[in-house]
């Protein structure tokens, strides 16, 4: 399986190209931002039409991953649905991939800012979970030490065949970090914008998703200009 191998708050681990982390040592597999129901919600509100299988799409990558790591945990970093009750929109198909996912498997649904955890649904609810020297939550704290989180969505610019590409990435320093949105058509947070530029050290780094994933400074990220696309 194609990972890139870090370490972070002496844990080792491996960053996937779908943007899932895995911690080898207890079997975990940690996702962000699944967004579940997100085309359900843009409908309601009337908004631009997404394609209506991004609940499909989102759950079979993390089906893919579950079966190649051999995970025994799952811990789901907030905002796995898109909205309250975004679980009972879900197609019944959706809805039993899921679950066949989550037998056997010790799966923790984290709280989100746009969901408090879908409690319809099979496994555990909390707020944060301290485990093995790392603090999961949804948000980055201020005052974070060996901290997993999601929400941001971070992602980079780069030029690529001559064009501008904007790359969903993991971002970190010595005390956080930030896992990219996994679920389909979740947009992102360039890492220079304000919101993460003031939580991170001089010192982050980024680790690009996709099948040519690579390890690289924030500082050395400079700005593009241009049209930008989704890269792959």
């Amino acid at each position: 399986m194609n990972t890139l191998p870090f370490t972070f708050a002496d844990a080792d681990l491996r960053a996937l190209p779908s943007g899932a982390l895995f911690w080898p040592d207890p079997g975990c597999l940690i996702v962000a931002d699944l967004h579940l129901g997100k085309s359900a919600r843009v409908a309601r509100l009337g908004g631009a039409a997404l394609p209506p299988y991004d609940a499909r799409e989102t759950l079979s990558r993390l089906s893919d991953d579950l079966s190649a790591t051999g995970a025994r945990q799952v811990i789901c970093l907030g905002d796995s649905f898109d909205f309250l009750d975004a679980d009972t929109v879900l197609p019944e198909a959706d809805l039993l991939l899921l679950t066949r996912m989550q037998a056997g498997v010790d799966w923790v649904w984290i709280a989100g800012n746009h969901d408090p955890g879908p409690v319809n649904l099979g496994g555990s609810h909390r707020a944060e979970l301290a485990q093995g020297g790392l603090v999961f939550r949804h948000i980055a704290t201020p005052m974070a030490a060996a901290e997993v989180s999601g929400h941001y969505h971070p992602k980079v610019r780069l030029a690529l065949r001559g064009r501008a590409v904007a790359r969903p990435c993991f971002l970190f320093d010595d005390r956080r970090l930030i896992l990219p949105a996994y679920g389909a058509y979740t947009g992102g947070l360039f890492v220079d914008a304000p919101a993460l530029a003031g939580l991170m050290s001089p010192a982050a780094e980024v680790i690009l998703t996709g099948s040519a994933m690579a390890r690289l400074p924030v500082h050395r990220l400079a700005p593009l200009r241009g049209t930008l696309t989704r890269g792959q």
